[in-house]
């Protein structure tokens, strides 16, 4: 096999001395942002144990779990962060891909900057090759999935690269529930598929069930309605309501005793008929009191209890209606056909079934042994949702496991090699940054890089497009079945063209003086639906 690697970028002459600070102000903070998420990077990338704000210790590999839970203190580290959660949140995954080739590409910029290249050529060359790389990118679509096709064989190779040991079950359980809610004109909707996590059993006794499924248990003595569930949802106990302020009541006999409790008894009895003339059915987050429980059993209410405020806040915006921070009557309650609970072997879920569209129609429930394999799985599961709604608007598939990155890389050498001015070193340049990508993947498979990338040198220089990075050496990801959504590919390359030539013209930070008069902008992340897990 011919092993001559891609031509690579020239060795330029420095202008500058070589201990003079970095040109680019930004790539210090790059370096470091990426030297976190690099051993992370593939299905083989290792795990951070984050402590959150909370001080809860988590077990994670997921890049955008880890960015968010940086502090930052560097605007350049803050926009990469800004730039790969939007990645992630459009495509469900490509966090750690958008940081390291950013990184790459300023580190580029860099050399090209130390051997005399005039930023705004460079910042004009660098987007005639990243016009270039998208230009290119749908010659390597070599896959589709077709309009008919059972997409397990290509939602499996998205959910391996969350690390789970077991994806065959998963996969085919996220295939049917993706496949079963299409809409009848082909479409997809990923609201329409729930994800529920319940702890205990095996990951193989993970299910699918009709409606959104939550962690929850009914409390009373009706556990279900079964047509015409109106639902309310309280964000506060089920009981009497807590006093914020320190209060004494003032009782000068028994007979003021009993008033006292009565009038109390009686009042609460009254919030609870109004709620019950409203709604039939009540979720409630907080602890819920015994005798108020009686009274809700009395006028035939459902009471849920919840015990993640997550959930409440799903619940929340699927019904349509508002969480009430007291006991009292919503002024819309949410609607819905059925709900009941059901039993999971010692796991509780409670069912909430639709008829209209725009609703979940099936929950997958997660089952595992631990918090973190739940974690994954669940991570796993919506990689899978986002990349069927990919495939439902672009069902084309690139060749994965790096393959795609280092054929870029082979066309933009050829293409670097024939050009004259400042765009043959920056086409040069770019593909020595897309080269690190595999480079990555086989540093964190524990596999001999030079090797690795002589071997798939030769290959791709011979025409052989298909090879990528494995866990054992080279693969033909054709027969493995790696494939990438070329949708989310062409996001992650905009999304690092769009950062970097931000990046490209800054020259320094300025840090405003803070003023206790204007405290800082703390806008909270979008969300696209369902919050997903740390």
């Amino acid at each position: 096999m011919d092993r001559r690697a891609p031509p690579a970028a020239p060795e330029l002459p420095e202008r500058l001395p070589a201990e003079k600070k970095h040109l680019l102000s930004s790539l210090a903070a790059a370096h470091t942002l990426a030297r976190v998420l690099r051993p992370c990077y593939g299905p083989q990338g290792r795990q951070k144990l984050l402590v959150t704000a909370k001080g809860d210790t988590v077990l994670t590999g997921h890049a955008a779990a880890i960015l968010r839970a940086l502090e930052l203190e560097h605007p350049a580290a803050r926009l990469l962060r800004e730039a790969a959660q939007g990645q992630a949140e459009q495509s469900g995954d490509g966090a750690a891909f958008v940081v390291l080739l950013a990184q790459a590409q300023l580190a580029q910029a860099e050399r090209l900057l130390r051997a005399g290249l005039p930023r705004a050529q460079l910042r004009e060359a660098y987007a005639a090759v990243a016009a270039e790389t998208l230009a290119l990118l749908p010659s390597l679509a070599v896959r589709a999935l077709g309009p008919l096709e059972d997409p397990v064989w290509a939602l499996r190779s998205v959910m391996n690269t969350h690390a789970l040991w077991h994806t065959d079950h998963l996969a085919g359980l996220v295939a049917h529930a993706c496949w079963a809610t299409r809409e009848l004109d082909g479409g997809f909707r990923p609201e329409r598929v729930g994800v529920c996590a319940l702890p205990g059993a095996r990951q193989e006794d993970s299910c699918l069930l009709p409606g959104l499924a939550l962690p929850g248990k009914p409390c009373g003595q009706v556990t279900m309605v079964l047509s015409g569930a109106r639902v309310a949802l309280l964000a506060c106990d089920f009981g009497p309501a807590r006093s914020l302020a320190p209060a004494t009541a003032r009782l000068s006999s028994p007979d003021d005793l009993i008033r006292f409790r009565k009038g109390s008894e009686s009042l609460i009895e009254k919030q609870v008929a109004q709620l019950a003339a409203v709604a039939n059915v009540v979720v409630v987050s907080g602890d819920i009191d015994e005798k108020t429980l009686t009274h809700a059993d009395k006028y035939g209410l459902m009471v849920i209890q919840v015990a993640s405020r997550r959930e409440m806040v799903y619940l929340s915006e699927v019904l349509r209606t508002p969480l009430t921070p007291y006991l009292l009557p919503p002024l819309e309650p949410g609607k819905c056909q059925r709900v009941y609970g059901q039993e999971l072997g010692e796991a509780l879920a409670v069912v909430f079934e639709w008829e209209s569209p725009g609703t979940p129609a099936l929950t997958l429930v997660l089952r595992g042994a631990t918090a973190h394999g739940l974690r994954e799985a669940e991570q796993a599961v919506y990689g899978g949702i986002d990349a069927y709604f990919q495939l439902c608007q672009d069902p084309r598939l690139l060749p994965g496991a790096g393959a795609t990155e280092m054929a870029l890389a082979k066309m933009l050498s050829e293409k670097g090699t024939k050009l004259e001015g400042p765009n043959g070193p920056t086409f040069l340049a770019f593909a020595q940054a897309l080269q690190s990508l595999p480079e990555t993947l086989a540093e964190n498979a524990g596999l001999a890089v030079p090797d690795v990338m002589a071997e798939m040198n030769g290959a791709h220089q011979a025409g052989n497009f298909l090879i990528g990075v494995g866990v054992e050496g080279i693969i033909n990801v054709a027969q493995e079945e790696v494939w990438d959504t070329l949708i989310a590919k062409a996001q992650g390359l905009r999304a690092v063209a769009d950062v970097v030539q931000q990046l490209l013209m800054v020259d320094d930070v300025v840090v405003a003086k803070k003023s206790p008069e204007s405290p800082q902008d703390t806008n909270p992340e979008p969300k696209k639906r369902r919050a997903r897990p740390l």
